[in-house]
């Protein structure tokens, strides 16, 4: 398989900072979820994934990758 050239010279801080914006990209997705669940009609079909903890894992991972990749981009 071949990696594309962006991705296979990029610097382990873009390469962090990709995967952090990824991360709270999927944590807006599962706040969607968390709140596409709580305004369904029938309440009494609660649903088993646990949404919030979902967005709370993903946030704060993904806001720990940015937290550490930003300020290496910034000094090249």
């Amino acid at each position: 398989m071949k990696v594309p050239d962006p991705i296979l010279f990029a610097s382990d801080a873009e390469l962090l900072a990709f995967a952090g914006v990824t991360m709270l990209v999927f944590a807006g997705l599962a706040s969607l979820m968390e709140r596409r669940r709580t305004r369904r009609a029938a309440l009494n079909r609660v649903g088993w994934v646990p949404w919030t903890g979902i967005f709370l894992t993903l946030a704060i991972v993904g806001g720990g990758l940015l937290a550490v990749a930003v300020p290496a981009m910034l000094k090249a």
